[in-house]
């Protein structure tokens, strides 16, 4: 079974959508975020969770941790870049939905004594064509005023 076969059919589990196939997107987007996470993982981070939705409206592709520092972590897949960095795709209402879903995931968790930051991770290629090319661009932008919590 080739790789993206493997995504296809765990993204089926996943999804409940029986025999219908997911669209390649889905599943490439899937492939680039095990890469990231294990990117992170390669890297010292540990990974506190994957896909976190910490309310009804907004996810986290992935939450790790690093030293002292709690990191909210958006995947960007692309197969090249043609049309800019994938990281251009975290636009304003992108970073919007990911500051309140960070913002909703710290009240869960009764504020922890961390520091907190945004990383994006780029990555560039696709399931057939073997390892990807990976950036990571941490403290990639800041939490919006009105999410700041009391000290």
């Amino acid at each position: 079974m080739t790789p993206m076969e493997s995504l296809s059919r765990l993204l089926r589990c996943l999804t409940g959508r029986g025999a219908k196939r997911p669209p390649r997107s889905a599943a490439v987007g899937a492939w680039g975020e095990m890469k990231a996470a294990a990117f992170l993982k390669s890297n010292g981070f540990k990974i506190l969770g994957r896909n976190v939705r910490p309310d009804k409206h907004d996810e986290i592709d992935i939450v790790a941790r690093t030293g002292q520092t709690l990191v909210f972590v958006e995947v960007k897949t692309r197969r090249r870049e043609d049309f800019g960095r994938p990281a251009m795709a975290v636009d304003k209402d992108k970073r919007h939905a990911l500051n309140r879903a960070a913002a909703a995931y710290l009240r869960k968790a009764k504020y922890p004594d961390l520091y907190y930051r945004f990383d994006v991770i780029e990555v560039l290629g696709q399931p057939e064509e073997g390892d990807p090319v990976i950036r990571h661009l941490d403290d990639a932008f800041p939490f919006e005023q009105r999410f700041k919590f009391p000290v």
